[in-house]
Order: C-alpha cells, then sequence, then structure tokens
C-alpha cells in the first residue's frame, strides 16, 4: 500500500446515481467522503461559513439557526453571480474538509472516493488521481429524482441540469464512464473498475 492513497473522484449530474455507485464502493470497503453531505454540514455547523453566506444573501439566509435552502436556491439558480459567490464560499471550506478527512482514513484503504456533484465546477478534480462519471440520460435522471424527492418538480429539477455542467462535457473530463442508464449492470461496473485500480496501485 503505497504512503499516500490514490484518490477518485465520483461525479455525474442530478439523478445520476453517483450516490448509488459509492454505495456499492462502500459495500467493497473503499472509504468515501460525500463533498455534498459535507458541505450542508458545514454550512449548519462552521459559524465563519454561515457569516460569509449571512453577508451575501442577508438575514433570511438562516431562519431559526437553520439553513434556508430553499431560499438560497431561488437566489442561486436564478442569477449566475450569486451561485459563484456561494460556491466561492462552500468549495474552499470543503477542501479544507476533505484534506482533514483524508489524514483519518489514508491508511484505511489502497484508495479513497470522493464523491460530489460539482466536482470539476469546484475545480476540485484537479487534486485527484483518476474521475469517475456515472451518466444517465436526462429524462430517466428527471424521472429518479421525481421519485426521490417529489416536492422539486420537474422545472427546478431541469433547471438544476442546466446549471450543471453538460454531461457530454464531463464525459470528455472522465478517467472512467459508468453507464447507469439501466441498460448494463451497475454492480458489476463498479466491481470491474475497483479491480482495475487496485492492480494498478
Amino acid at each position: 500500500m503505497p504512503n499516500k492513497p490514490l484518490l477518485l473522484g465520483v461525479t455525474g449530474g442530478i439523478g445520476s446515481g453517483k450516490s448509488t455507485v459509492c454505495q456499492i464502493f462502500a459495500v467493497l470497503g473503499i472509504p468515501v467522503y460525500n463533498a455534498d453531505d459535507r458541505a450542508k454540514w458545514i454550512v449548519s455547523n462552521n459559524l465563519d461559513t454561515r457569516k460569509a453566506i449571512s453577508s451575501i444573501f442577508g438575514a433570511d439566509s438562516f431562519i431559526n439557526d437553520v439553513y434556508n435552502r430553499s431560499f438560497i436556491a431561488s437566489i442561486v439558480f436564478q442569477s449566475p453571480d450569486k451561485l459563484q459567490q456561494l460556491n466561492s464560499i462552500i468549495h474552499p471550506a470543503v477542501g479544507r474538509d476533505f484534506d482533514s478527512w483524508i489524514k483519518i482514513n489514508e491508511h484505511k484503504a489502497s484508495y479513497l472516493v470522493k464523491e460530489a456533484a460539482l466536482l470539476f465546477a469546484s475545480e476540485s478534480a484537479d487534486k485527484l488521481d483518476f474521475i469517475a462519471v456515472v451518466h444517465a440520460p436526462d429524462e430517466l435522471r428527471i424521472k429518479r429524482v421525481l421519485q426521490r424527492d417529489p416536492q422539486r418538480g420537474e422545472d427546478q429539477i431541469r433547471n438544476i441540469i442546466s446549471n450543471q455542467m453538460p454531461q457530454e462535457e464531463t464525459k470528455k473530463r472522465a478517467s472512467f464512464l459508468i453507464d447507469n442508464s439501466e441498460k448494463e449492470l451497475l454492480i458489476p461496473q463498479v466491481v470491474a473498475l475497483n479491480s482495475l485500480i487496485v492492480k494498478n496501485i
């Protein structure tokens, strides 16, 4: 096992199934850092981050000390500038958190996984050794999100997709592609990728 583990990024747009892929990696014994979950935790618990968000979006950013996600979302998905400002606060904080997580987990496996929807947009991809992009047709992704989160509505989901990097662009930047269109079995693809990485370490 090398002194520093290899870092595999797993990304994909909303509804692509990247979380399912990462659950399979976890079953295989590979530690997984979920950047989106950690971002939510940081926004809720890190005082400096909360202050920075409030300074940009105002007092309604937190209601009864709880992050007002719907309020912030209604702003950033209509304003690329505001979205960039929000990301400039959250992405560096998540990056620091990820560095700390690596130190805790670096001897637990021969490689580690970072799951993030905005892997390329946050520029954190540059710090990873490989990138696996999970992809699926847009209509299937929308159907999945509506099933798990029906209050979003189709228009909101399409808006989110339009604000994320196009799949064809992320696929061009990928080291590996994982097809989650339901035309291929998912588990064998992840198991094969795990074997490939382990064999080449």
